[in-house]
């Protein structure tokens, strides 16, 4: 009864007209910058955060985090059509929802993505809402030592799922978790691995790798070709929603990946990200059925289970803000700025001090999801006139706004630079056979890793024991393990082999 009373105190508060405004605008903003790419929406909501001071504190909450849903849906747009994840978590949308535009598929796959991403963000919703306060005892388990165990246990996932030679992943994040190491030490605040360039000192930004790697490496890969050979993209789709053996296909894994998605969202740490990789992994492992096509080939499966996971993921991350105070990625980070701005404390008080604030949230997101299927899937035939666009004129405007967004940031041209630089390094990993997304991952999960590494020997005063005395990070380490002697084993590794050589 508890649940039904919320509830409706949450749907009260969302639907008076100013915060259906701010909803519709924040999924709209979301969407856009989801398609456009090199914007995303950490740039996006940083930009708007000074204009939520006018806003009553509701509205501003609901508009953000509109935007960042919204971005899910719209990244996947991007990452079909034209090869650019536009959030890092739809990186993995790419290897074959991009294959199945190439088939003249993209409505099929835009549908399975906004479908998938719209029974996602409800599940994830009604997760959110029922589930937080027993949710929260989870995550207060979680301390330094578990975190790291779950992260090396992700990178490995990230192994098992990469194509091709085992040794060629593992180089791929470990390059990751290196690039990541650049910029101020944590701890001591001294500059590691600059070489004395001012614009290293913060870092290398996750934007221009992504950017460079996925959106100009791309580029360049296509410009090598002799012009007859070239990727054109044509105006002839057949068919702009799946047909039924798609939906069969694709339901259960949407299943699977909301499920995977809402239990990974709620550990701070990169839920939607690690949710999409771990989905699509799990995807590959189930059987498949005879005649499916073969992932990275164009499998519908490979776009449905990753988009619901990273939807859910990104619904169940509002757990760990609303309940704990710790923002699990980036963009949560500036919701606790936002919050903050309105003199709110993120924290276990909000559902208690503020109820209308928490409960209101959580009912604009179930809209919010019914706003973008509504927005998105009637202009999937909008999306798909991108196709139409011949390629001497569509790679010119995508290196445009890449520099755009990669430029509006931190207003720095340094950055263009780097984007420019990992291109050409992308365009080298193509021709070595390499794949970029374990680098994304080791990149991300890297400083991550390190953090709560050095936190965890802090605490236990430099004992290592401590990462096996602890039964959940004990436990993290053995299925990490467990995952590598399986991988090893004679008859899996000629098996993956098997399911890699078409790629």
């Amino acid at each position: 009864m508890d649940l039904i009373h919320n509830l409706s105190l949450g749907f009260g508060v969302a639907f008076t007209a100013t915060n259906l405004l701010y909803c519709l605008i924040g999924c709209i903003l979301g969407t856009l910058i989801g398609v456009l790419p090199g914007i995303g929406p950490v740039a996006t909501i940083a930009m708007l955060l000074p204009a939520t001071y006018a806003l009553p504190p509701v509205s501003a909450l609901i508009m953000l985090a509109g935007i960042y849903y919204g971005a899910q849906y719209g990244g996947s747009t991007t990452a079909i059509l034209v090869n650019l994840p536009g959030e890092s978590s739809s990186a993995v949308t790419t290897l074959d929802g991009y294959q199945m535009a190439r088939q003249g598929r993209a409505g099929p796959a835009l549908a399975a993505a906004g479908i998938g991403s719209f029974f996602a963000g409800s599940v994830g919703t009604l997760i959110l809402a029922a589930f937080a306060p027993p949710l929260t005892e989870l995550a207060f388990k979680f301390g330094p030592a578990e975190y790291f165990s779950l992260m090396i246990l992700g990178l490995i996932g990230a192994v098992v799922l990469a194509s091709g030679s085992l040794l060629k992943a593992v180089a791929m994040i470990v390059l990751g978790l290196l690039l990541g190491l650049v910029g101020t030490d944590v701890n001591s605040g001294v500059a590691r691995f600059s070489f004395d360039i001012p614009e290293l000192t913060d870092g290398i930004g996750f934007v221009a790798i992504a950017m460079g790697v996925f959106g100009y490496g791309e580029i360049i890969s296509n410009l090598a070709q002799p012009e007859d050979e070239r990727e054109v993209f044509t105006a002839s789709v057949t068919g702009l929603m799946p047909t039924k053996e798609d939906f069969k296909d694709m339901f259960p894994a949407m299943v699977r990946g909301t499920l995977l998605g809402s239990a990974l969202g709620i550990l701070p740490g990169g839920g939607a990200l690690l949710a999409s990789f771990a989905s699509y992994a799990m995807e590959k492992k189930m059987k498949m059925k005879p005649g499916e096509i073969t992932f990275g080939k164009g499998n519908i499966r490979g776009v449905a289970g990753p988009e619901s996971a990273n939807n859910a993921g990104a619904q169940t991350s509002f757990i760990p803000l609303l309940t704990l105070g710790i923002p699990p990625n980036a963009v949560m980070a500036l919701m606790v700025g936002a919050m903050t701005i309105h003199n709110i404390q993120p924290g276990p008080q909000v559902m208690t001090s503020n109820p209308e604030l928490f409960w209101g949230l959580i009912a604009s997101m179930w809209l919010g999801n019914l706003m973008l299927v509504i927005l998105n899937l009637p202009l999937i035939g909008m999306w798909i006139k991108l196709l139409s666009v011949p390629y001497k004129y569509l790679f010119p405007s995508i290196v445009l706004f890449c520099a755009i967004g990669v430029y509006s940031t931190n207003n720095n041209t340094f950055d263009i630079w780097m984007v420019g630089a990992f291109g050409v390094i992308g365009y080298l990993f193509t021709k070595l056979g390499c794949e970029p997304a374990p680098l994304l991952l080791g990149f991300i999960l890297g400083p991550m890793m390190e953090e709560n590494l050095r936190r965890a020997l802090l605490l236990s005063r430099g004992d290592w024991s401590v990462f096996v005395t602890r039964g959940l990070s004990a436990g993290l380490l053995a299925a990490a393990a467990l995952m590598i002697v399986i991988v090893m084993m004679p008859a899996v590794k000629n098996k993956r082999e098997e399911a890699f050589v078409e790629e």
